[in-house]
């Protein structure tokens, strides 16, 4: 996979999906908004899947921001079909070129990802393809890896198992434990989903949705700003 041919970079429109304190929703807007950013991303709104009641923390930071916010309560639907085709219109209302979801954590059916095919992304925190779904900072422990880190990944019908992005190394020290670990991961998380949306913004090949193993490392194959360590321009 050759990331070193790009295109003149082009405003990428995001909507971003979360259930709860939406700190990786904040720390994209951080980036954006600082332009550190070696790339233009432009939030369009931030929704939730929480209950009217007891909306996601996240949506009142952001819209103390001054981002959109949208809430999709799964509770007023009899069915899972009947939220998401709620869930896809509010999407589609703010005309998205990227839907990223950051702390989503409801599975979505196999005819909502093939709606938006090739146009959904997720961070996920492990080493991808190493411990899909849920308690990933304990199993790296339980299985003594010397080193656990976070992923952004394609989405796909089956679980955590689309294409591979760009990840993020976090070596596991001497008496960490699942929180411990699971608080630098969330460090390098922050650093990781930015960077990525703006590769994504730039590198036709890494919008081409490629299947190979191969993806890139934060600090190794390119920085904070999304830039390509290969090359010395910002485009």
């Amino acid at each position: 996979m050759s990331v070193t041919d790009t295109n003149d970079v082009q405003t990428l429109s995001i909507v971003i999906l979360i259930s709860g304190r939406g700190s990786n929703a904040l720390a994209i807007l951080d980036a954006i908004e600082q332009n550190r950013l070696c790339a233009s991303l432009q939030m369009r709104a931030v929704i939730a899947d929480s209950r009217i009641d007891q909306p996601a923390a996240g949506l009142a930071r952001m819209a103390e921001r001054g981002i959109d916010t949208a809430l999709v309560d799964p509770s007023a639907y009899s069915d899972r079909t009947g939220f998401e085709q709620a869930l896809a219109e509010v999407i589609n209302s703010f005309e998205p070129d990227l839907i990223v979801l950051a702390g989503f954590m409801r599975v979505l059916s196999a005819a909502f990802v093939e709606q938006f095919e090739q146009r959904i992304v997720n961070i996920h925190p492990s080493l991808l393809p190493n411990y899909r779904g849920l308690h990933t900072h304990q199993r790296a422990l339980d299985a003594d890896d010397k080193k656990h880190g976070a992923s952004v990944h394609w989405v796909t019908a089956e679980l955590d198992a689309g294409p591979v992005i760009a990840q993020a190394e976090v070596p596991i020290e001497p008496g960490d434990t699942a929180d411990t670990l699971a608080a630098r991961v969330l460090i390098q998380e922050h650093r990781l989903y930015p960077s990525s949306l703006a590769l994504l913004a730039q590198t036709t090949v890494l919008r081409q949705y490629d299947t190979t193993p191969k993806h890139l490392l934060l600090d190794r194959d390119f920085d904070d700003a999304g830039r390509l360590l290969a090359d010395t321009d910002c485009n």
